[in-house]
């Protein structure tokens, strides 16, 4: 994540599913120092086992492999676009067909809750109801592929869809596409790539 731009110093994590239970990033190490016994297998009842406390951020992991089954990697970062759009407290509008790789016509941006918290985790998971993305709230990105280069490539290419929309605001009111449009491009979508 940090070669990619996507995280600086500690922040941010990531996790990939295990049976009934997921592997996490523990919190406040970097991830340059990290070794196989850092990191922490969690259950979905929230316990772990491991030398190490997971991020403080486990909640939303949590919830997302719990209610969605296709779901094997959560990624979590706080990269400099999504951070600043997410400042904004507003969704993305399909200023770009490729908004559609996240499931719907939008990108939301989550209502605001403290880090860690079971209400930040309850306002991520309303925003991607039906999403692979959403930002959330003066926070950071957060993203759900099924295995860890499907959520790589995600939070990559929610951040490079941040900056577009951040340089287009910088010349004016981007034009949006249409309902129609976007419902063909969705269309596309559900077929595209090696399946």
């Amino acid at each position: 994540m940090q070669p990619a731009g996507l995280n600086k110093g500690t922040s941010g994590n990531v996790s990939v599913r295990r049976d009934d239970g997921f592997y996490i990033t523990p919190t406040g190490m970097p991830y340059d120092r990290l070794a196989a016994d850092d990191i922490p297998l969690m259950a979905l009842d929230g316990s772990h086992v491991g030398s190490r406390k997971p991020s403080s951020e486990w909640r939303f992991h949590r919830d997302l492999y719990a209610a969605r089954p296709e779901v094997g990697a959560v990624l979590h970062a706080h990269s400099p676009f999504a951070v600043s759009l997410a400042c904004l407290r507003r969704d993305i509008p399909p200023f770009h067909y490729m908004i559609a790789r996240f499931g719907g016509d939008t990108i939301r941006c989550a209502d605001y809750a403290i880090f860690g918290s079971e209400a930040l985790s309850v306002s991520a998971m309303a925003a991607m109801a039906d999403r692979k993305g959403c930002l959330l709230a003066n926070h950071g990105l957060l993203v759900a592929g099924r295995d860890l280069d499907e959520a790589l490539a995600l939070a990559a290419e929610l951040e490079e869809l941040c900056e577009q929309y951040w340089r287009a605001c910088q010349l004016g009111e981007p034009v949006l596409l249409s309902d129609g449009e976007m419902a063909d491009v969705l269309v596309k979508f559900s077929g595209y790539g090696q399946q």
